[in-house]
């Protein structure tokens, strides 16, 4: 039976030296990452000219790769690189979304189902895709489903095989109602949302999860906590529960997909895009537009 393998957006995927439209075949059912999930990615935007922080994401995915027990086959600078030079073959239009992967493709000579490092793969997907909910702001509930502990899964890495939880984090939050969830950890605490960081404000301070290995902590958190900080915000990083973020003033996420976005709802609490929240946006896509194009 033969199966549409087409994207459903203009895609260019860069692998062994060449650059190939649409969604070429990678991986077959033998390979290590076919069955034995080990892949790992990251994901830069390109938009209005620019690419923030796509060194940082480049960096990033090779921290991945040797996390997960792969090799990092190329320099970050040589990915970034690449994803300047696959911009260029899209009309410049619509935002897109830079995401470079590495799979292993044999197991280990001392257990298959550890990956074999030298087998290691490499590819560079980008594809169209608009920065998303921008203003109008997403709804929240509490998830039912926790984050795993560096002890349990490979927290330290962009790993594909994590995701699955984050899909039925936010199938389940969707079948209720909302858009995202907040995610707590194993002990209870506030982590995350099913696709992003959280932050919360209290009297005009800023709060965000501390990061303690049960999520990724991520760059466009990281930028947004630096801007505010240097903006004379107070930022902290706190161990937060639901009932912190059922009280706040305003709460919003930051996320490489659609940047800084604000939270107008949590369970059945309804909330008003706040000052904070505006100036993170202002702060986050003017540092943006400041920086040095590719």
């Amino acid at each position: 039976m033969a199966v549409d393998t087409s994207p459903r957006t203009p895609t260019w995927t860069y692998v062994d030296g060449e650059w190939i439209a649409g969604n070429p075949p990678l991986i077959g059912p033998t390979s290590h990452a076919m069955w034995l999930a080990s892949t790992v990615f990251d994901g830069a935007r390109w938009f209005d000219g620019i690419a923030p922080d796509l060194d940082l994401h480049c960096q990033r995915v090779n921290r991945s790769a040797e996390n997960l027990g792969m090799k990092a086959t190329m320099r970050a600078e040589e990915i970034e690189g690449l994803a300047w030079e696959g911009v260029k073959k899209f009309d410049g239009k619509t935002a897109i979304y830079i995401k470079p992967m590495y799979w292993a493709e044999h197991g280990s000579s001392f257990s298959v189902v550890a990956a074999d490092p030298e087998s290691t793969r490499f590819a560079l997907c980008l594809f169209e895709a608009p920065l998303g909910n921008e203003h109008g702001g997403n709804s929240l509930t509490v998830s039912p489903y926790r984050r795993p502990t560096n002890e349990c899964m490979p927290t330290d890495a962009k790993a594909g095989c994590l995701y699955p939880n984050n899909a039925r984090i936010l199938a389940e939050a969707n079948k209720r109602g909302f858009q995202n969830a907040l995610v707590r950890d194993m002990l209870g605490n506030v982590a995350e949302t099913g696709s992003s960081n959280v932050f919360m404000v209290k009297d005009g301070v800023v709060f965000t999860p501390a990061a303690n290995h049960t999520f990724l902590a991520g760059i466009t958190r990281f930028r947004t906590m630096t801007l505010l900080r240097q903006a004379g915000f107070e930022v902290r990083e706190a161990t937060l529960s639901v009932a912190d973020f059922q009280a706040a003033d305003e709460i919003f996420t930051t996320g490489n997909y659609s940047k800084v976005v604000p939270v107008n709802r949590l369970d059945d609490r309804n909330l008003q895009p706040g000052p904070v929240t505006a100036k993170a946006r202002e702060l986050y896509f003017d540092w943006a537009r400041s920086t040095p194009r590719g």
